[in-house]
């Protein structure tokens, strides 16, 4: 009997860790990377910049966020990520509130800046490492389950940023996100995260730094990581305009786009339920071949194909989304978890940051079909990589 209330006990204090991380990625996420799509609009005409000149800055941020990464991870490694989290809302509140206060492109950029240190703080890399310091190798369930939480979060973004906006303007709007930071993210991932027990793990995570060792598998998953989030990039910012180019009306494309987010959930919660049982190696793969699959179609079928499209790009991408917080932990244990993800994924956010400029001038200079080959190239690719990668045996 003892035993089995401490596994219902365990059980259940991992489900108060899921959600409450859960629910502070989403407003992470939220209050961050999703911002620019509904505020770009109406911080331009207030500053009196063109639109594309907004974006500049949040790539520059997901730049930061990039070069930040191994050394967050680092520290996540040693001390667990409770304190990163917790510091995260703090940085992403302050550069909020620097950014509801801009007067122009200069403190623009410096809110960004802040903003690209909480987003390195406090995305997913942060959350995937922090769960790998609490469970291991056993940490492939809770990662799942808080990207399901978080799969929402541009359905919570957008039409809460779109609603303050037009009630209080989007200076305001940006404070309402600064406070609930405070208010809900800082005390979830102050008070609801455990530090790590396992001090045999910690002790693992004060040997010298890993660099790229072992070089093959880490440059094979960093290339898988690049290739699969620069498609994401473009498709995040060019997916409506994509489809319309090539045939769809604008309610069409608009309606095609909306079923990304519902895809991305299915898949993860396809995951969590069927595709657990299987390598994270097999699932990253199956990930990789959806969106080749969706522009085969596409490309023979057309405009009539778009929705189909759309739900096997955001099919994918949830999955990928996974495999990304899955795949290292199988491939190279826990130890040094944090680190080695932070550098598997600096590539993966630069690429990320310039997708929509490259693929945008891709899209106008060759056409709708030559930007869906190379999207579907460098799935293919990645899909060829992750073959190279020896599945060992899930543990």
């Amino acid at each position: 009997m003892p035993e089995t209330e401490n596994n219902l006990s365990s059980v259940r204090s991992r489900r108060v860790v899921v959600t409450a991380l859960g629910v502070a990625q989403t407003l992470a996420w939220a209050s961050s990377y999703y911002l620019p799509a509904i505020l770009a609009d109406p911080i331009g005409a207030s500053l009196g910049v063109p639109r594309s000149v907004i974006f500049a800055p949040f790539s520059m941020a997901l730049l930061i966020a990039a070069f930040a990464g191994p050394a967050v991870g680092r520290v996540i490694d040693r001390y667990g990520g409770r304190g990163v989290l917790a510091l995260s809302n703090i940085v992403l509140a302050a550069g909020l509130v620097v950014l509801a206060a801009a007067n122009g492109i200069v403190s623009l950029f410096a809110a960004w800046a802040i903003l690209g240190v909480g987003m390195a703080l406090g995305l997913y890399d942060a959350g995937f490492a922090a769960l790998a310091a609490l469970y291991g190798h056993t940490a492939r369930g809770p990662i799942t389950g808080i990207t399901l939480f978080a799969g929402f979060a541009s359905t919570v973004s957008w039409p809460l940023s779109t609603f303050l906006n037009d009630a209080v303007g989007w200076r305001d709007c940006v404070l309402v996100w600064a406070a609930l930071n405070l208010v809900i993210g800082l005390p979830l991932n102050r008070f609801l995260l455990p530090l790590p027990v396992r001090p045999a793990q910690i002790s693992l995570a004060r040997a010298p730094s890993i660099g790229w060792k072992p070089h093959r598998e880490m440059f094979l998953l960093a290339f898988v990581f690049a290739a699969a989030w620069f498609v994401t990039g473009a498709m995040a910012s060019q997916l409506p305009t994509l489809l319309e180019r090539a045939g769809a009306s604008p309610v069409q494309a608009v309606a095609a786009a909306a079923l990304v987010g519902p895809a991305q959930v299915a898949a993860r919660l396809g995951e969590f339920l069927i595709l657990r049982r299987i390598h994270p190696l097999v699932s990253a793969r199956i990930a990789a071949l959806l969106h080749p699959l969706g522009a085969a179609a596409f490309a023979l079928i057309g405009a009539p194909a778009a929705a189909l499209f759309a739900i096997f790009y955001g099919a994918g991408n949830g999955l990928l989304t996974i495999a990304r917080g899955t795949v290292p932990l199988a491939v190279f244990g826990p130890a040094s978890y944090g680190e080695r993800t932070g550098l598997l994924g600096a590539p993966a956010r630069a690429a990320q940051a310039f997708a929509p400029l490259l693929f945008g001038l891709l899209l106008d200079a060759e056409g709708v079909y030559a930007a869906i080959f190379v999207s579907a190239a460098l799935c293919l690719a990645a899909f060829a990589a992750l073959l190279g990668l020896r599945a060992a045996p899930a543990r």
